[in-house]
């Protein structure tokens, strides 16, 4: 068992995933930082000795079981995977566009996937070496509800949860224990680009230290800010003709499309 966790964190240049690495790195961690953007991975892991920089596209399957073997070889086994890639586009029912579906499922489900394909030989190492190792990714309180415009976010990431949750059921003989992460509106550089009101949005640092108290805590599902994430979850569960009613509240007013 490695005296030193070693965490794999996906998505780690901006937002949560740049405050998840900060905090990592700064508990002396050993951090494989993951992210498109090369430079911004080595400004951030330039001060941290205990950082390996691994520049990633998680949508390039192959590109990704490379990584995997990348990290075999500095770490041999992980402690932690942490994949927090993903994006972000609402759809408009009016103007039905299918690649933006396809651009949203790749990160966020089809990326995922890939990365545990990948980690998951090393999570079993270091379940050999006597640890208990645990898989996490982030997900969204737009899991738990559909909303207007989000066909393709809340499908990913509704479909990402639920990818996990039954992992966590085959895996739980392993040893490996797996969590999901479903935050409310968090200030990031993708919820910027938002149009309509976020209530109750937390900062970035609210985000991240609710993250590691749950990871810590191993708790299964990692849900905040929760006067909100609780709301969501009690509006998921109400009867579809009640949902309905109160999702047309929450819709706007559209051109009807043209005929074809």
């Amino acid at each position: 068992m490695s005296d030193t966790p070693r965490t794999w964190l996906t998505g780690a240049t901006s937002g949560i995933g740049r405050a998840l690495a900060e905090r990592l790195l700064a508990r002396g961690e050993r951090v494989a930082l993951s992210g498109r953007d090369a430079e911004a991975l080595e400004a951030l892991a330039a001060r941290h000795p205990n950082a390996l920089v691994l520049p990633l596209d998680v949508t390039d399957r192959a590109a990704v079981r490379e990584a995997g073997a990348r990290l075999e070889a500095a770490f041999g086994g992980l402690d932690r995977v942490i994949l927090n890639a993903g994006t972000c586009e609402y759809l408009a029912a009016s103007d039905f566009d299918v690649d933006l579906v396809e651009r949203v499922f790749a990160p966020n489900f089809h990326g995922a996937v890939y990365c545990i394909d990948a980690a998951l030989p090393l999570l079993r190492r270091a379940r050999a070496e006597g640890g208990r190792p645990l898989l996490a990714a982030t997900s969204s309180a737009a899991a738990y509800l559909p909303l207007p415009r989000a066909e393709a976010y809340g499908a990913s990431k509704a479909a990402l949860s639920h990818f996990l949750e039954s992992l966590r059921l085959d895996l739980a003989g392993e040893g490996i224990d797996v969590s999901v992460i479903h935050p409310g509106f968090v200030r990031t550089p993708l919820t910027d680009r938002n149009d309509f009101p976020m209530p109750m949005r937390v900062e970035v640092d609210a985000a991240a230290e609710a993250i590691l108290k749950g990871l810590d805590r191993r708790r299964l599902d990692i849900h905040f800010p929760r006067r909100f994430t609780l709301l969501v979850k009690l509006t998921g569960i109400l009867p579809a003709a009640l949902r309905y009613r109160l999702g047309r509240r929450l819709t706007r007013p559209e051109a009807a499309p043209e005929a074809r």
